[in-house]
């Protein structure tokens, strides 16, 4: 992490990015081109079990202002206009989908040493109103995470959460869905110089009295290739190799078993993102 306590959103982050991310059982494809003028389309389609999803993304920066307009194959239009610092530390982001009248949003994040802040609010006639805060600094943060629903005047989202990183371990705590779960995550880097890492995370229920333990590690065979797995306590196992072929353009393949059901087949996913 870098200086300051960062977002709410990064307490975890760490963790959650190497027990969760990159895995998959869809097949993913995704390339993008860039214009002479310097817009960048990004076509993406993925086949889940017999249904096929598409969408096409254009991005354009001028200056501080980042414009992404993204139509899918149910034929929304999703815009998003970001613009980063308009004042030291902030970035305000605009949102709507067509034909949806009442997904109109407008949220603002400001980042300081000690603080880091996101507000959001719906532009309708009752919004959900959202609200998240982190104090702290790069070693020791604790934040909350709320959102407000004007129109029934109820909380409709209260968490907490807190952090703690040195040079090569970041642990963290939530606690989510108004005080019925707990989570906790523990992210170790083991060398550097290889991408390896270990991390684990147990979640428990407050109401079901139910714990699910995840632990996962990650490693680089080389500076373009790293292979990551991971096993919770549900028995499913997961694996994969991810390999940069050329400059950021990936192939990830990922396989998930059940240890309880072997007889069950096994789930594969492919993904690979071609950029020029």
């Amino acid at each position: 992490m870098g200086k300051g306590p960062g977002l709410y959103t990064d307490i975890g982050k760490k963790a959650r990015d190497l027990l969760y991310r990159d895995y998959q059982s869809d097949q993913k494809f995704t390339i993008t081109t860039y214009t002479s003028a310097g817009v960048a389309i990004t076509s993406s389609g993925t086949k889940k079990g017999e249904l096929f999803l598409a969408d096409v993304n254009t991005q354009l920066k001028n200056k501080n202002i980042t414009t992404d307009i993204k139509v899918d194959t149910n034929s929304n239009l999703f815009t998003t206009i970001t613009v980063d610092e308009p004042a030291p530390g902030l970035k305000t982001i605009f949102s709507f989908i067509v034909p949806d009248q009442r997904s109109g949003k407008l949220e603002l994040q400001y980042l300081h040493e000690y603080a880091g802040i996101t507000t959001g609010i719906g532009l309708t006639a009752n919004p959900i109103v959202n609200f998240s805060g982190v104090v702290g600094n790069n070693a020791l943060s604790l934040g909350t995470d709320l959102a407000f629903d004007t129109a029934s005047g109820n909380f409709i989202k209260c968490n907490a959460g807190l952090s703690f990183t040195n040079a090569d371990l970041i642990a963290s705590m939530t606690l989510n869905d108004k005080g019925d779960t707990l989570n906790a995550s523990y992210y170790h880097t083991v060398s550097p110089l290889t991408s390896t890492a270990v991390g684990a995370e147990l979640t428990h229920s407050f109401s079901t009295n139910e714990n699910t333990l995840t632990i996962g590690t990650q490693h680089a065979l080389d500076p373009l290739t790293v292979v990551k797995a991971r096993v919770n306590s549900y028995g499913k196992a997961s694996a994969l190799i991810q390999h940069e072929w050329s400059a950021k353009s990936l192939i990830t393949i990922s396989g998930e078993v059940d240890t309880r059901a072997i007889e069950k087949s096994a789930k594969v996913g492919l993904a690979l993102a071609l950029k020029p």
